[in-house]
Order: structure tokens, then sequence, then C-alpha cells
């Protein structure tokens, strides 16, 4: 914000939700030195009565969370980022990146149409009675096919679930009809039961 030069294109923006771990919470800021976006953002701002007196009292108590809350939160999520990331790159066919600043992965599963699997999973496949919820990862793409073999997981659950749920997918891998990776055999054997 302060650098020579870059006063039209900086923009910060930053929401109690996102800060706090307060989901729906709908307040935030728009910091920029851009009279343009400032004046625009006025205007939504003025289209709306006011933000809901809630999101407003946890705003302003919020302000005043120690630092160490951000620090145990932020070791938390590492743990679970690493517990998540290692477990499905242990898989067989599966690539997870570790993302750098997100509380979700997006990883590459051994499937023909992410859509399909995460429907299949959540209505036709249980391990030990669980199941796992993933969004197909095709949503968060403008480009006709892109994701088509991606899920995003969200590591919002402790660490002891998420191994849990890693199992889940493990078992539920070997077994979904649309398979693309192991032996032609495997694939033609499980298209064949389904």
């Amino acid at each position: 914000m302060h650098l020579d030069g870059l006063d039209e294109n900086v923009v910060v923006l930053d929401t109690v939700s996102k800060r706090y771990s307060a989901c729906g919470a709908r307040l935030g800021c728009l910091i920029t030195k851009n009279k343009a976006i400032w004046q625009t953002g006025l205007k939504f701002a003025q289209a709306r009565l006011s933000p809901g007196m809630v999101e407003q009292i946890a705003g302003a108590a919020a302000v005043d969370t120690p630092d160490s809350y951000f620090e145990a939160v932020n070791k938390e999520y590492t743990h679970r980022r690493d517990t998540l990331v290692k477990a499905l790159n242990a898989m067989d066919g599966v690539y997870c990146p570790n993302p750098g600043g997100a509380f979700y992965v997006v990883a590459q599963l051994p499937i023909d149409n992410a859509d399909k699997f995460c429907q299949w999973i959540l209505e036709s496949f249980s391990y030990n009675n669980q199941t796992v919820m993933m969004a197909p990862a095709t949503g968060f793409y403008s480009t006709k096919g892109a994701g088509l073999n991606e899920v995003r997981m969200a590591y919002v659950l402790n660490s002891d679930d998420l191994e849990k749920a890693m199992v889940c997918l493990d078992e539920a891998l070997k077994v979904y009809p649309g398979r693309s990776v192991g032996s032609s055999q495997l694939a033609v054997g499980s298209s064949q039961q389904h």
C-alpha cells in the first residue's frame, strides 16, 4: 500500500468471516487509494441498510483476539492439510499438490468424471457405514472439460476424522466403476460388476 506508483492498483479486502472463521458473517472492509474503486464500493455499501447487528458486535469483539488464537489455528490447519495431502498422495493414481493458502485441496483422482464420482460415493458407496463428501472441481473452472478428474476437499474436520475419510476414499477408489488407473483387467472387472 505504500509503494510508489501502485496507488491505483492495490486493493485490500478483509472479512470477519475469513479472518475469524466466522462462517456467514457478512462484515468486512475494502482498503484502496483508487478513487474509482472507492466510489463504487460506497455505492454498493449504501445499497444495503447496514451489516447485521450480531456481525457488528462480534466483529468489534473479535478485534481483541490475541495472536495466540491465530497461531493455534494456523498450527491446527497446517497439521490437517499435511495429514490430508500425505494420505491422498499415498493412494494409487492420486496426485494432490500442497495448497499454499486455503483450507481445502484440489486433488486429481484416477476417475473418469468427478461429477459422477462425487454423486456415486455419496449415493452408492459406504465403508464401515461412512462415506466422503467432496465437490467436483469442474464447477471451479470456466474452461469446459477442465477439472474432470479433480475434486475439492475442505480440511475442516479434525485430523482423526480426516484420516478415516481418507481410508474410506481409498477404498472407494478401488471399486469405483469409472476408475481410470490400474490394470485393464481391473477396469473391465469393475465395469462388469456395476
